[in-house]
């Protein structure tokens, strides 16, 4: 569904990804794993259109987007919950939501799928008038896939869900990707320090190192992977 070839993006002189590959099947669930600064924020970036890259290709669902507006990104259904959340803080639950949905013009839709995340998130629902920027940061992580949730996407990319969660929430946010990607057969890119978790959740990792992916493989052989034990499994 989502195919990246030779990217090469660049901030000034400096190459922040070095002829990145990787392919996301549709329906799948991929991980995109490595330390700080390695690049992986950036890549969602790119795909997203956040940033243009310099060189190489970006097929989403067989038509290339490397390089579109992030708007036009969205409306063909791929949406990005970015790292630190990034929700509307002075904002309420449900307004946050709904600007979730503003490219969605039926208000039925709209309806039907705040039903959906208020049933895959009950806590949003009990929350529903609170201002945001007082929820929780488990909350607040839970609002901003939600947010993604509300424009229909097919294919989701999530950077750093359980960065800065309480093990307790990070249970939790982890089983939560499993049901939406089950319930909903969205594709899903995560991109996670918590390397052990995201392995268990994904069918298929990426190791980036520096700018350049190092390993790939089925994720139940990457945990194996003696270089990736001792690198980010603890072992």
């Amino acid at each position: 569904m989502l195919e990246i070839k030779n990217l090469i993006v660049s901030y000034g002189a400096i190459n922040a990804l070095q002829s990145v590959s990787l392919a996301v099947p549709e329906g799948g669930i991929v991980t995109l794993i490595g330390s700080n600064g390695a690049g992986k924020t950036t890549t969602l970036k790119t795909v997203s259109g956040l940033l243009k890259p310099k060189a190489g290709e970006i097929i989403y669902a067989g038509k290339s987007i490397a390089g579109r507006p992030p708007h036009e990104i969205v409306k063909r259904g791929l949406a990005h919950v970015p790292e630190g959340r990034m929700i509307f803080a002075n904002l309420t639950v449900l307004e946050n939501l709904q600007m979730g949905a503003y490219l969605v013009r039926d208000k039925k839709i709209v309806r039907r799928e705040l039903e959906f995340v208020f049933a895959t998130f009950p806590r949003l629902k009990e929350r529903e008038q609170q201002v945001a920027g007082t929820l929780s940061g488990g909350e607040q992580q839970m609002l901003a896939i939600g947010r993604a949730l509300m424009s229909q996407p097919k294919f989701l990319m999530l950077d750093e869900p359980s960065l800065g969660l309480a093990p307790r929430l990070v249970k939790t946010i982890f089983e939560k990707i499993v049901e939406i990607n089950r319930e909903r057969g969205l594709t899903i890119l995560l991109v996670e320090q918590n390397a052990n978790r995201a392995l268990e959740v994904a069918g298929f990792g990426y190791v980036m190192e520096t700018g350049k992916i190092t390993l790939q493989g089925e994720s139940a052989a990457l945990r194996q992977n003696p270089q990736v034990k001792s690198a980010y499994l603890g072992g």
